[in-house]
């Protein structure tokens, strides 16, 4: 059957490339199997020969999309020290992703979830590997600061994916809006490193009380 042929081939990553690249210019509703074989330049055919339908094509383009834009940022995620340098990288991948048309890409991945029963999975699927990636930074600042142990990490970094997701989508309605929100983020990242440069002693107060209050 065409759509097991999963293994890379050149053919294969051009459609890839290409259905990304219609979704954007054009919006999901015109990523056609002509159209993306077009954008491609190869026959249509080709198309269902690699993924046996467009829905799949779809699919497989937002997964392959998700993996090339965490790859381009992994390594300053890896560098990031501090929750303030956190905040940074997420402003540069912010910047990065509006001008490569990612943020276009992704609200209509988010548009076209409901006609595209496979883009839904694999859109949430997309989003799920940016949380662990962010889940790896904090489980690295948190890991040996006064709230080790004290906060739901995998809950706290699908929060924060989440709210960067947000954020990417209402740049562009209210760059005003987004930019506080940034703002905030800033204020908040301050006041955890106030925390984390606590001496032994009121780190051991700051935990006693967090686990009463959790507890």
């Amino acid at each position: 059957m065409g759509h097991d042929h999963c293994v890379a081939t050149p053919t294969r990553e051009k459609l890839l490339d290409a259905c990304l690249r219609v979704v954007v210019d054009q919006g999901i509703a015109k990523a056609s199997a002509r159209a993306i074989a077009t954008e491609a330049g190869v026959n249509q055919a080709l198309v269902f020969y690699h993924f046996g339908s467009v829905d799949e094509l779809l699919a497989a383009a937002c997964d392959h999309g998700a993996r090339q834009r965490i790859e381009a940022h992994r390594a300053a995620l890896a560098e990031v020290t501090d929750f303030s340098g956190l905040i940074a990288v997420a402003r540069a991948i912010h910047a990065h992703e509006q001008d490569a048309g990612n943020v276009a890409l992704l609200g209509q991945l988010l548009a076209g979830s409901s006609s595209h029963a496979s883009l839904g999975p694999a859109t949430a699927a997309g989003l799920a590997l940016w949380a662990t990636e962010v889940q790896v930074v904090l489980e690295r600042l948190l890991g040996s600061g006064p709230l080790a142990g004290l906060v739901d990490v995998p809950g706290l970094a699908r929060a924060v994916s989440a709210s960067f997701v947000g954020l990417e989508l209402y740049d562009g309605v209210d760059p005003e809006g987004a930019a506080s929100a940034f703002a905030a983020f800033e204020q908040l990242a301050r006041l955890l490193g106030v925390v984390d440069g606590l001496g032994p002693v009121e780190r051991a107060a700051l935990r006693r009380r967090l686990r009463r209050s959790t507890g």
